[in-house]
């Protein structure tokens, strides 16, 4: 990983999803890993800190919003920038939990394309 590389783990339960988005987010220059639950998430955490999280709500074993609690009630996570990526919709009570939670941004995958979904990536990491 080069200096100026950033580290994206992303975790959804959607093997297509999520290869999809490892795909881009590779092209645009970020080392990308994967993560299919949220407790697997934890342990890729542990192993590698990534600079961003794109982080499903709905998934098995540890859902998005599980995982984002256990993220920022850890001292070592609580920095880290997540962006809930999800296809539950967008009810406004959904979004203000979410960022009540930490997450910086609530996507709906159905309303975003993949290049607004680089821009966005690219404007929470210039954030630094």
């Amino acid at each position: 990983m080069t200096n100026n590389q950033k580290h994206i783990l992303i975790v959804d339960d959607d093997p297509l999803i999520s290869r999809m988005y490892q795909k881009k987010l590779s092209q645009d220059g970020h080392s990308v890993e994967t993560a299919e639950n949220g407790e697997a998430a934890i342990n890729a955490i542990g192993k590698n800190m990534p600079d961003l999280i794109l982080l499903d709500v709905m998934m098995p074993k540890m859902n998005g919003v599980e995982t984002l609690k256990a993220v920022k009630a850890d001292p070592r996570t609580k920095h880290l920038k997540v962006i809930f990526l999800t296809n539950l919709g967008d009810k406004p009570e959904d979004i203000e939990n979410a960022k009540k939670l930490g997450a910086l941004e609530y996507l709906v995958k159905s309303q975003i394309s993949l290049k607004e979904l680089s821009n966005k990536v690219k404007n929470v990491l210039s954030e630094d």
